[in-house]
């Protein structure tokens, strides 16, 4: 059965103090993928501590190195998904709110930059939900071989700042849509 299953990421920054997303966040993000997926997904029991990933100078973790460690538990019926509030990184960019493995089983988002208050303004719960939910979608979209769509409505539209993720929508445009269904999923 093909299934997606969200593994709780923490880090302590360097601080000493464990950080994870909050579990009704989780629960919330399961709900929404199953429904957009059309699959069973569920939180793992399991997490995984992140300072081998953290980057000192930067302050920031390696999202590439998660995707490593994630995909030493994956099977091939199921789709990780790591979720986590650390903020993440790659070489060549200041940040990414995800990453997946093209064509493969593992992604990882960050919630770091996707809530209000990092930007100086009060929490709105509705958004940090509604944008992890598009970033999710997104990744989980390049495990099925889907790059960057150029419909701005598509989930698959490439988002460098949340004002992006704020006006795509959570869907697959109709082009995209076909790989995931062709993959099973659907």
């Amino acid at each position: 059965m093909k299934a997606i299953q969200l593994v709780p990421l923490s880090g302590s920054g360097g601080n000493g103090f464990s950080q994870e997303p909050a579990l009704n966040l989780l629960e919330q993000l399961a709900a929404g993928l199953a429904r957009a997926f059309r699959v069973p997904c569920r939180v793992s029991p399991r997490s995984v501590e992140l300072d081998f990933a953290l980057d000192g100078r930067r302050g920031q973790y390696y999202s590439s190195a998660i995707l490593q460690e994630l995909e030493r538990g994956a099977d091939s019926g199921t789709r990780i998904l790591g979720v986590t509030s650390c903020d993440l990184y790659v070489p060549v960019l200041t940040f990414v709110f995800g990453e997946a493995q093209l064509d493969g089983n593992c992604a990882v988002v960050s919630t770091a930059r996707l809530g209000e208050p990092f930007y100086g303004l009060p929490q709105r719960d509705d958004l940090l939900r509604d944008r992890l939910l598009k970033e999710a979608i997104h990744e989980l979209g390049h495990t099925f071989g889907l790059r960057h769509c150029a419909d701005w409505r598509c989930v698959m539209t490439s988002s460098h700042a949340v004002e992006r993720l704020d006006v795509k929508t959570s869907e697959f445009c109709a082009r995209c849509r076909k790989p995931v269904f062709q993959n099973g999923f659907w």
